[in-house]
């Protein structure tokens, strides 16, 4: 057997692994959307308005949002009417290509400065969406790429923040920055970065503190992380990850809004994925953000954080069995 051959079989047998997970993750949220589409679609031989309307309410009521909604519904209708949708089969399939082609652009935006030599993530978010658990996870991740990555533990106001990174950090092999509470979440992040670029460490994975949208100081205090970073790292943060909770629904549309305006978010990470029947909101945050998810939380363990592929998501969706 060559060498390529065995990359080959090993990158499928990845792949294999990844959308197996997925599709258990996503099983409530397949049997909330596909699986309420297929009692919609059973045994229907006319594709009528009715039939169209209740296609509608399904789609709505499974987060998908009135934007998504309304392009999948808008295209369909188009189709029947020109008649190149006839069957329930035809329907199926139309909704499937029209949900990949809402997610698809938005993951094909490529991350900043992908090749500087070190890398900046800041991450962030309300606090209760899983922030600091997958600080720890982008952290074990990195290194399971060969990454020497630096934790720094910018949330100084909550004290558990601090000793759950530490803890995270020993069981992710990652290197860690922290300091006392209280103390300036700026000044932490300027001696992790001063530190990382030191040790030659590769990325710096920036723990911020749990903070509501609507706290405008707390969001001046993100602008300000940032422009630290960008003065010690030119073109740093390279991403800015926006934590939010599945099970949160259309809620966390919202945040993800006010942090987008506010924190200048590249990228989403959804965590709880596993936990929830909600899982069409990543169709909705696609469409109205127009920013990508990279990646995406499906477990409690260090290896429960995949990369998001849309090509996963959906096909993971409308897989059969379970």
């Amino acid at each position: 057997m060559t060498l390529f051959s065995r990359s080959s079989e090993d990158k499928e047998a990845k792949r294999s692994g990844f959308f197996e997970r997925m599709k258990q993750a996503l099983r409530s949220t397949r049997e909330n959307l596909v699986g309420r589409i297929e009692g919609v679609l059973s045994d229907r031989t006319v594709i009528d308005e009715s039939l169209l309307e209740e296609l509608e309410g399904v789609l709505l009521a499974a987060d998908l949002g009135v934007k998504a909604t309304s392009q999948v519904m808008s295209f369909i209708r188009d189709q029947r009417k020109k008649q190149q949708i006839t069957t329930a089969e035809e329907v199926r399939a139309a909704i499937r290509r029209q949900l990949m082609a809402i997610l698809e652009p938005r993951q094909k935006v490529e991350r900043q400065s992908a090749t500087a030599p070190l890398m900046v993530w800041m991450i962030v978010g309300v606090n209760g969406t899983g922030k600091t658990t997958t600080v720890g996870k982008l952290a074990a991740r990195c290194a399971q790429e060969g990454k020497r990555a630096l934790v720094c533990a910018a949330d100084t106001f909550r004290p558990a923040a601090i000793e759950q990174l530490t803890v995270w950090a020993e069981r992710s092999g990652a290197e860690l920055i922290k300091s006392r509470i209280g103390a300036d979440p700026s000044a932490v992040l300027h001696d992790a970065l001063a530190a990382a670029g030191a040790r030659g460490c590769d990325i710096v994975i920036v723990d911020t503190a749990g903070r509501l949208h609507t706290r405008t100081n707390l969001m001046a205090e993100l602008d300000k992380m940032r422009r630290v970073a960008g003065r010690v790292i030119p073109g740093a943060p390279h991403e800015v990850l926006l934590i939010l909770d599945a099970t949160t629904g259309q809620n966390g549309l919202q945040q993800a809004r006010e942090f987008l305006k506010a924190a200048g978010v590249t990228g989403l990470i959804v965590t709880k994925l596993d936990g929830t029947a909600k899982g069409g909101v990543l169709f909705s945050i696609a469409q109205e953000l127009n920013i990508p998810v990279r990646y995406v939380g499906v477990g409690e363990s260090l290896e429960d954080l995949l990369e998001f592929s849309s090509e996963n998501f959906v096909d993971s969706l409308f897989s059969e069995g379970r």
